[in-house]
């Protein structure tokens, strides 16, 4: 028993009234002691503030108002989906690492969170000490789009084409930094191939140039891309996942070209350090059923998401993962943020 509370105890003894038994006065400290922890086990009492570090109406934020009535019904208490944009996608993190580890403030993050500091001389925040990964929600393969004017049908001929041709062929990114940008940076650094990058001021920018021919590919989801996917305006060369994706069986992995490449695109719960692990396990065991909802399948399926309700450990390793792959890739290429 540790020496607080020790204390506790004779000094319960001390004040106890003449007559109270002393199996009643171990009783009494019992409770005392275990005071916190059912008070953990109570949580939440109130409403639960889900901070989204991006804009209404992008990926992120359409996730969290998906997830938003379902996990709220799961955990007894409403969710306030609560956007916070800014910096990158640091504005919104920064008040999240700032909160109270109580449980009661949530990020929604995706994979920016792992790229920022790979960008970053100075943080607001430490990535791997200022918060604790909670749950996973979903991911998104991330894709090599090309416009049909390319002599090529698939990725491995367009990393051929781009050899012979050294920075001849350009990629269009949603701006320094972003991660259709690393994508690009990683695809040359695996290929061995020196492409053009042109920044634009968000992704959907960079798609419409696309389809319009005036870049040559785009490395995005295929959500990002869809309509353009659709009607023919632009080509889907490679899948940077394990196995193809249902939504579109006829685009081939990297793998099966034969370039050592998986990137997704991931979402998932984050809360400050020093959360209870009670809390964080209540939250990481309701996401399963949160998205195996039958309403929630075709939802996601519409975003090209696939539901990953991995737990801390697993979500800790990717994001663990991540952040050496990109600050290595931005070390090796001398990328900073602009």
């Amino acid at each position: 028993m540790h020496e607080d509370h020790r204390n506790l105890h004779h000094r319960m003894v001390r004040a106890a009234p003449e007559g109270l038994t002393r199996r009643a006065l171990l009783g009494a400290a019992g409770a005392a002691l275990a005071a916190p922890a059912l008070a953990q086990t109570d949580w939440p009492t109130r409403s639960i503030r889900l901070i989204v570090p991006f804009a209404p109406g992008g990926s992120s934020d359409v996730l969290a108002r998906l997830i938003q009535p379902g996990l709220g019904a799961a955990l007894g208490q409403p969710i306030v989906v609560e956007n916070r944009s800014g910096a990158g996608s640091m504005l919104g993190t920064e008040a999240v690492a700032r909160a109270p580890a109580d449980g009661y403030t949530l990020l929604l993050a995706d994979l920016p969170y792992t790229i920022v500091p790979a960008l970053q001389a100075r943080m607001p925040y430490d990535v791997e000490k200022d918060l604790v990964p909670v749950a996973m929600v979903g991911v998104a393969p991330l894709l090599i789009f090309g416009h049909p004017s390319l002599p090529v049908r698939n990725a491995a001929e367009f990393a051929a084409l781009a050899k012979a041709q050294p920075g001849h062929f350009t990629y269009g990114s949603g701006g320094v930094g972003a991660a259709s940008h690393m994508m690009g940076e990683l695809f040359q650094a695996v290929t061995g191939t020196q492409l053009t990058h042109v920044p634009y001021r968000g992704g959907g920018p960079a798609i419409q140039d696309l389809a319009a021919g005036n870049i040559n590919t785009v490395f995005v989801t295929v959500a990002s891309a869809a309509p353009q996917l659709s009607s023919g305006q632009i080509r889907g060369l490679g899948v940077m996942a394990a196995e193809r994706m249902r939504s579109h069986p006829d685009i081939p992995t990297f793998r099966e070209q034969g370039i050592d490449l998986i990137a997704e695109h991931w979402w998932g719960l984050l809360a400050p350090a020093g959360t209870p692990v009670p809390v964080i396990d209540k939250i990481a065991a309701a996401m399963p059923a949160v998205l195996a909802a039958p309403d929630m399948t075709p939802r996601l399926e519409a975003l090209a998401v696939i539901a990953r309700p991995d737990g801390p450990a697993a979500f800790g390793q990717r994001i663990r993962e991540d952040l050496v792959r990109y600050r290595d890739i931005a070390r090796s290429r001398g990328i900073t943020a602009q």
